[in-house]
């Protein structure tokens, strides 16, 4: 079966150079992945059986391989925060008040951050994405 979207064989050589130059096992994978397409034609489910993982993750790598080049093989990390409703920095400079009036000597009540919080990202979220907030940002609950 012809593949749909075919990569052009001038980046055999390219490829191959990096297999060779390349330490880490997971960037190693994702360029094995591009090159035994190209060099032996093999198709998704062969190559997941090579490299452990699934046909539709070989074809994820194709597809960013295809829309980004040799960067979306190499260094591409999967740790990290992916479902956040504001960036560390955010969540950082909407925190400072209640830092400030805690700083002072005030209590702060965790349903007044929680409150604010939905204001701000316009959804309604538990109680505990409050806490990992807070604990994400080093404030600690005094007894």
């Amino acid at each position: 079966m012809q593949q749909k979207y075919p990569i052009d064989d001038n980046i055999k050589e390219s490829l191959y150079i990096l297999l060779k130059t390349i330490q880490n096992k997971a960037d190693f994978l994702r360029i094995q992945c591009v090159w035994l397409r190209v060099e032996l034609g093999f198709d998704a489910k062969t190559i997941a059986r090579i490299t452990g993982w699934t046909p539709g993750t070989v074809k994820k790598i194709w597809s960013n391989y295809l829309k980004k080049g040799e960067a979306s093989l190499i260094g591409v990390g999967r740790g990290g925060r992916r479902r956040n409703y504001l960036t560390h920095q955010e969540e950082k400079t909407f925190l400072a008040p209640f830092f400030k009036r805690s700083a002072s000597g005030n209590i702060v009540l965790v349903a007044e951050i929680k409150k604010a919080y939905e204001e701000r990202i316009e959804r309604i979220i538990p109680k505990s994405t409050i806490y990992r907030l807070l604990n994400r940002h080093g404030w600690s609950k005094k007894s």
